[in-house]
């Protein structure tokens, strides 16, 4: 069997058992928080009584797994360098108050108004990541500190804005707020889609967020990037071996900012499916952790585009589950234990397989040689 197909069956199989030992132990967390294991994983798949609310259900999970999918690859880039850039939370939070608050601004044709608010998203993510990565290139500051230290300083930044330079508050309003979106500014929903499938369209605010179609687009682009471009090949390998790249005439502390900003970048854009496809602007009730979910989603996902499309989506699915495990009488809290057990057991399945894959790889290339000896002896 082929060395590639080998590993890859391996990862698999080690990803079902992980998935399989994490339902044993969450079902015993579940009997111990009160609830029936049945009960509760018949409430996961429990989308609603009716088509349309079923349709809902749908569109709710794709909803929650777009800004997931995006949190994920702004992670990987950054371990694909060796560099944890646990500042993606505080990044996509400024880059969002700063793009509502720009595209509230002014009034232009959508594509135009779109575009702009995207790039100052993704300007704003990337500029705030240039700040650890200049501080680890320049004086070998940890980004982990770092960019800890720059989401306190995001997160309150934030506070003020809203507050403040940023409001738009009007007069009876609870929630702090940035100015209104123009219309041309909300991104047009994918509802359309299931109508193709004979399905009624969901009725919930916002429906299926077009921004769906930017992130399918972005994960393409970040796979082309990273695994067919001299330049993703170039921050691998300053991240397996920077005194290597060096030697081999590629800047590590170069690949270090280009893999920071380009994170940053992405993380930019977490936020903006939310206020461009439901929000219409910036507020105090604005989705949060959706940075450090990102860091469980990339490494479920291996890193990998695909794989973190389908972490997403588990995600997505284990959170919209919250509502119906109420209702079956199950805590909500028990989603985390399971997203934590299952990203952990899988973390530490991939490692065992990939060990395992490596031994037998060696096995491999031994017996070859041991069978190649005695005829290089007889010439």
């Amino acid at each position: 069997m082929p060395a590639g197909l080998n590993r890859a069956l391996l990862t698999v199989a080690g990803a079902i058992v992980a998935v399989i030992l994490a339902i044993a132990i969450c079902s015993v967390a579940i009997v111990a928080a009160g609830g029936g294991p049945l009960d509760a994983f018949a409430a996961f798949f429990n989308f609603g009584p009716s088509d349309r609310a079923q349709m809902n259900g749908v569109a709710a999970l794709v909803d929650r797994a777009i800004p997931l999918f995006i949190a994920g690859l702004a992670v990987a880039v950054g371990f694909r360098m060796n560099l944890f850039n646990i500042g993606v939370e505080g990044q996509y939070r400024l880059a969002a108050i700063c793009a509502a608050y720009v595209g509230s601004t002014f009034v232009a044709p959508p594509v135009i108004q779109i575009v702009v608010i995207v790039v100052v998203a993704a300007l704003v993510g990337g500029l705030y990541a240039l700040i650890p990565a200049v501080m680890k290139v320049t004086r070998g500051v940890n980004e982990v500190i770092s960019t800890i230290m720059l989401n306190y300083i995001a997160l309150n930044l934030t506070a003020y804005l809203v507050q403040g330079p940023f409001s738009g508050q009007k007069e009876g309003q609870l929630t702090t707020t940035t100015p209104e979106l123009p219309e041309s500014a909300m991104f047009p929903d994918l509802n359309f889609v299931f109508e193709w499938f004979g399905m009624p369209a969901p009725t919930r605010a916002g429906g299926l967020w077009g921004f769906l179609l930017v992130a399918v687009v972005l994960g393409v682009v970040v796979w082309l990037v990273l695994e067919r471009t001299r330049f993703g090949f170039n921050i691998k390998a300053s991240g397996l071996n920077g005194p290597a790249a060096l030697a081999s005439g590629v800047g590590p502390k170069k690949m270090i900012i280009a893999a920071m900003v380009m994170s940053g970048a992405i993380a930019g854009l977490i936020g903006l499916p939310e206020i461009l496809g439901d929000r219409g602007a910036f507020n105090s009730n604005f989705t949060a952790g959706l940075g450090f979910l990102g860091i469980a989603v990339a490494l479920l996902g291996r890193n990998k585009p695909g794989g973190i499309a389908i972490a997403a989506l588990l995600f997505a699915f284990l959170d919209r589950a919250q509502g119906p495990l109420q209702e079956a009488n199950v805590p909500a809290s028990v989603v985390t234990i399971i997203q934590g057990t299952i990203v952990l057991l899988v973390v530490i399945a991939n490692e065992i397989t990939k060990r395992l894959a490596l031994r037998l790889e060696e096995r491999r290339a031994a017996e070859q040689l041991g069978t190649n000896a005695p005829a290089e002896v007889a010439a």
